[in-house]
């Protein structure tokens, strides 16, 4: 079964950026669709960023313009960079594969983002 581990959470100041990191332990290209997801205290999950089979990328409207998703099949990784952090971006920050339109998905253990002066 692939195993993902994210990377890179932290606290940073409002303005301020983080690089997260999933490392996959399987090739990348074999997926249907990848991405990161996120979950507040008291809040239901919810998508952040996602790209799809063909190159086709997502971006929840909240972090259009600040995060960019990527990825490297040579790493077997997806990363997403986050720009001009604000509080309510704090939250745990999991990666997510699906593997067919249909799944199953896969999940990372999650990375914790606190943005806070």
């Amino acid at each position: 079964q692939v195993q993902l581990v994210e990377s890179g959470g932290g606290l940073v100041q409002p303005g301020g950026s983080l690089r997260l990191s999933c490392a996959a332990s399987e090739n990348i290209s074999r997926f249907f669709a990848m991405g990161w997801y996120r979950q507040a205290p008291g809040k239901q999950r919810e998508l952040v960023a996602k790209i799809m089979r063909g190159g086709i990328i997502e971006y929840k409207d909240p972090v259009k313009d600040r995060f960019t998703i990527s990825t490297d099949n040579n790493k077997n990784a997806v990363y997403l960079q986050m720009n001009s952090l604000k509080p309510e971006d704090t939250a745990v920050y999991y990666c997510k594969f699906r593997r067919n339109s249909y799944g199953p998905d896969y999940w990372g253990q999650g990375t914790q983002v606190t943005v806070s002066s």
